[in-house]
């Protein structure tokens, strides 16, 4: 009887097997309607949602609504060949798009196809653009910072290798050169870069590229691009390329960084193909799964474990805001979604504090888990020190009378919040930020003018690098200093500060 069985079920399987085939040889679509960068497609009534489809001049399309008598097709590229009546073929596959190694230092679309006017890279294989998310089982802690050179960030809102950390703000507050120096950032170091552009102008686009180029490490970063001149599909299928390429990486036990500059062109061009479709419009004219699409884009950034290889990928997601309101609908799905967010301020930058990163509205999720030991110390007291001094400077715009405490916590606060301002790809070491910190917690600073805070910082951390190296080897290396150490670096701002003291005072004479 189980011979039987088993006979009757492989003949099913084979019938079943060639009945598939043939019919993906044999059924013919048609074009039943072409509008802007969408198309109905009637006759192939066993289409898969998310397959591939040729049509007959050779563009593509994605099934992406299947209803009873007509396919909703997004088309990849934009056209003016394509005609109602027009043949369309199955192909019988999803999307994917070649990865490997020769993509490092390349400029390539969404589709993968070469923008740089180099040969084609060989020997890629094939990622589809939607996978399943890491499982929990093979997931880690977040516990290995990554640093992206801005003191800010790395001192109060650390990133860790497999965090997905929101940049957010207003349009021209320096968010795309927050993402940038974080890819430069990563010149000399053992992370991969992959920067997304999503709907960007080309000369915006051209400009990222070279900037990178030229301040980071081209030969390890590979650049996605969909610009506004594109097809809304492509916008929309760029992220999904681009973490795909990073998985390849990832799975091979590497450590990954991506850019989506921005999400907030993203989710436009969603709604507009949506639209488009003649999908059911929701909340500010968004289908009701515009969710959905950044939230399974986003799940696939993880740290995973050695067991599974100890790969990780770290997103950087952009999103854009209209007047700081971050309660609108996209921001507010981002920030549900993400690990935390670096909020950038409009009326900061405009007051020369940049980068203009709101640190009362920004949050790390992750938090000191993902920082060195050192970092973590000094960071911690120089978080709590700037917050309290937010605070009180509030009561000063009032012309309000201050206490003799409160009007020293405002002058040490005046100064921390200059060595937070730093010049665009003026990137700085994790150890010269923990030198700077204690420089500044020994009141190396406290007499000194508030204008000269990063300057004097500066010197005072290049004079203590050259005085003591194994210190700062040390620091380097092991991310810690013992408490012996840390009394000696002390030490040495407070005599350096002394120093500086009466050379002012000889000046004056």
């Amino acid at each position: 009887m189980r011979e039987i069985i088993a006979g009757y079920l492989e003949k099913v399987r084979t019938t079943s097997a060639l009945a598939a085939f043939s019919v993906l040889r044999t059924e013919e679509g048609r074009v039943g309607s072409i509008g802007e960068d969408v198309a109905t497609v009637t006759g192939l009534m066993t289409a898969r949602l998310n397959e591939l489809l040729e049509f007959e001049n050779g563009d593509m399309g994605l099934a992406y609504i299947l209803d009873r008598d007509s396919i909703g097709v997004v088309l990849l590229r934009k056209t003016i060949t394509t005609r109602a009546g027009d043949k369309v073929a199955k192909t019988g596959r999803v999307l994917s798009v070649g990865v490997g190694e020769e993509l490092l230092g390349r400029v390539m679309d969404p589709l993968g196809n070469m923008l740089d006017g180099l040969p084609a890279p060989g020997n890629l294989a094939d990622y589809p653009i939607e996978r399943e998310a890491p499982p929990l089982v093979k997931r880690d802690y977040v516990t290995r910072p990554l640093y992206t050179g801005i003191k800010a960030i790395d001192a109060m809102l650390p990133i860790g290798r497999g965090q997905r950390e929101l940049i957010i703000g207003d349009s021209a507050t320096g968010k795309t050169s927050v993402a940038m120096s974080a890819v430069a950032n990563q010149k000399g170091g053992d992370v991969v870069s992959v920067y997304a552009c999503i709907g960007q102008k080309k000369d915006q686009v051209a400009r990222i590229i070279e900037e990178i180029r030229r301040r980071g490490d081209p030969s390890r970063t590979v650049f996605v691009v969909a610009d506004a001149s594109d097809s809304y599909g492509l916008q929309f299928i760029a992220p999904y390329s681009a973490v795909a390429v990073a998985e390849f990486f990832m799975d091979r036990g590497r450590d990954v960084l991506v850019v989506y500059d921005d999400l907030t062109k993203h989710a436009m061009a969603y709604r507009s193909l949506s639209l488009l479709l003649r999908r059911p419009p929701g909340r500010e004219a968004y289908p009701g799964d515009v969710f959905f699409i950044h939230s399974r884009l986003l799940e696939r950034s993880a740290c995973i474990s050695g067991r599974y290889g100890g790969g990780s990928i770290t997103a950087l997601p952009i999103v854009e805001t209209q007047q700081g309101r971050i309660s609108s609908f996209i921001p507010t799905n981002l920030i549900s979604i993400t690990d935390g967010q670096i909020y950038l301020d409009v009326n900061l930058f405009n007051k020369g504090i940049r980068p203009a990163i709101d640190v009362g509205r920004s949050v790390s999720r992750i938090g000191g888990k993902a920082q060195t030991d050192a970092m973590r110390k000094v960071a911690g007291r120089m978080k709590l020190d700037y917050s309290r001094f937010l605070e009180a400077e509030v009561f000063t715009k009032f012309g309000a009378k201050v206490e003799d405490e409160t009007a020293r916590l405002i002058r040490r606060g005046e100064r921390l919040r200059e060595l937070f301002k730093q010049p665009m790809f003026r990137l700085y070491p994790m150890e010269d930020v923990v030198l700077g910190f204690l420089m500044f917690e020994s009141g190396a600073l406290d007499a000194a003018e508030t204008a000269d805070a990063g300057r004097i910082c500066d010197d005072m951390t290049a004079r203590i690098k050259e005085a003591m190296p194994d210190l700062v080897e040390k620091l380097r290396s092991a991310g810690r200093l013992s408490v012996e150490e840390t009394n000696n670096a002390v030490a040495f701002f407070r005599r350096a500060a002394g120093d500086a003291g009466v050379e002012r005072d000889r000046a004056k004479d």
